[in-house]
């Protein structure tokens, strides 16, 4: 399995499992590969619905290039090199301002 492959099964598998919770801006943040267990570790990212109330106005302002203030779960899966999902984590994203 490649790089790519084993992103594409970490999407497929989030959009899977979370499907009726409406996941949105599902996105990659970091890969890993470990040889030596044939394991990849795939961080990614999305937003909830419920995460991040929001108005009309800020809507707009996000459509027009705004940062947008919506909140991110990020989970860590791993996956073997044949495909399967052996777990899902939480991770949570370090505050890089000290």
């Amino acid at each position: 399995m490649d790089v790519k492959e084993a992103i594409a099964a970490a999407k497929k598998y989030i959009s899977e499992v979370y499907a009726d919770e409406l996941v949105s801006n599902l996105g990659l943040e970091e890969v890993e590969y470990w040889p030596s267990d044939g394991h990849w570790s795939i961080t990614l990212a999305f937003s909830r619905p419920w995460n991040s109330p929001r108005t009309r106005a800020q809507e707009l302002l996000e459509n027009l290039g705004a940062e947008s203030s919506r909140r991110r779960a990020y989970k860590v899966l791993t996956i073997d090199d044949d495909g399967t999902v052996l777990s899902m984590k939480n991770f949570v994203k370090a505050d890089v301002a000290a």
